[in-house]
């Protein structure tokens, strides 16, 4: 299993009026790119695949946020900034077993957060990752979360 590599930076969305986009609010220090998940409390927490109750409801950060501070979360469509340049159109991405990682493989427990795509902006073709919609569950335990915060 080979981490996906990120540039904090450069982590966007190159279509944000056709994303799924929550701001949440971060329980733990974030880094833009890092895969969260929406803890009970509906916090923003780092996402771990060795863990599996942090696997419900995964997005990606879209900014960095400290302690206590707003962060917006990618649930759904493109986000630029992740290192996939090597690998198939198509290729899974995972979140890893080091917290708020991604992975080209599956971790201790297999949750898939999106696949590689291409994209086409101003005749520039490129590949970007997909995050990949949240299932029925993952959607339900947000909105659940999100209403007892």
């Amino acid at each position: 299993m080979a981490a996906i590599a990120l540039t904090a930076a450069q982590i966007s969305t190159p279509y944000p009026n056709k994303a799924e986009i929550y701001s949440l609010t971060a329980a733990v220090a974030i880094t833009a790119g890092q895969a969260v998940y929406t803890n009970s409390n509906g916090l923003a927490a780092l996402a771990d695949a060795s863990a599996a109750s942090t696997l419900v409801d995964v997005g990606i950060a879209l900014e960095a946020a400290g302690v206590g501070q707003a962060v917006s979360v990618l649930y759904g469509g493109f986000c630029a900034g992740f290192t996939v340049s090597s690998l198939a159109v198509g290729a899974l991405a995972y979140v890893s077993d080091d917290a708020g990682a991604l992975a080209d493989a599956a971790g201790t427990v297999n949750k898939v957060i999106g696949r590689v795509r291409v994209i086409n902006q101003s005749g520039s073709v490129t590949k970007c990752l997909y995050v990949e919609p949240s299932d029925a569950a993952d959607f339900e335990a947000r909105i659940a979360a999100l209403e007892n915060a």
